[in-house]
């Protein structure tokens, strides 16, 4: 990333508190299943934030790469930015109780996935351009790629498909796939996006 250090490390700090958020919201998903309430309240409650601070983070990252796809980049940033928006209102409609746990958790998969496909964009552009540590990018295409899977769940959503029992083993299996990389691997991303920039 071609930018000044103070620019960096706010990004920097926005990329670790997402994947602070993130992590957070995957140990208190675990506590639910372990201990219940309040943590599946605390889970959803950490879902829409670290959807807030995706949001906030793809918009400081865009002017870092609008340069090298500027179509593609501002469709991608348009992209994510719904998807964040999408995760915040399955988080909303879990919290409030406004649908059951699967309606919701697709509007969270679904909104995830959309950010998937900027995750892809953008560790495609760091890949091609050497801004990033090939690790890390190589990790950020990955990440992408298992959000991304979240997007079997919009024929669900525009159903209004609220029953877990209505679907395939198939179905199951990939959306449980793209749940781990919301709740786990993409914070972890982030979290090494963040250390990366701030030693640097």
């Amino acid at each position: 990333m071609n930018t000044t250090n103070v620019a960096l490390n706010a990004i920097g700090w926005v990329a670790v508190a997402t994947g602070i958020s993130g992590l957070l919201g995957f140990i208190f998903i675990i506590l639910f299943f372990t201990v219940g309430q309040p943590f599946g309240t605390l889970n959803d409650i950490f879902i829409g934030l670290t959807s807030i601070l995706s949001a906030v983070l793809v918009w400081m990252i865009f002017p870092e790469y609008k340069g090298q796809f500027p179509l593609l980049s501002k469709v991608a940033l348009v992209i994510a930015t719904s998807g964040a928006v999408l995760v915040l209102v399955g988080s909303v409609l879990a919290i409030t109780g406004s649908t059951g746990w699967f309606l919701s958790g697709l509007y969270m998969a679904a909104g995830n996935a959309m950010i998937g496909l900027w995750l892809l964009l953008l560790s495609y552009s760091a890949l091609q351009g050497n801004s990033l540590p090939q690790g890390l990018v190589i990790f950020g295409l990955i990440s992408g790629v298992i959000l991304a899977l979240g997007l079997v769940t919009i024929p669900g959503i525009l159903r209004g498909i609220d029953s877990q029992e209505y679907e395939l083993t198939l179905f199951n299996s990939i959306w449980w796939v793209s749940s781990l990389g919301y709740l786990a691997i993409y914070p972890t991303w982030c979290t090494l996006l963040g250390r990366t920039l701030l030693l640097k």
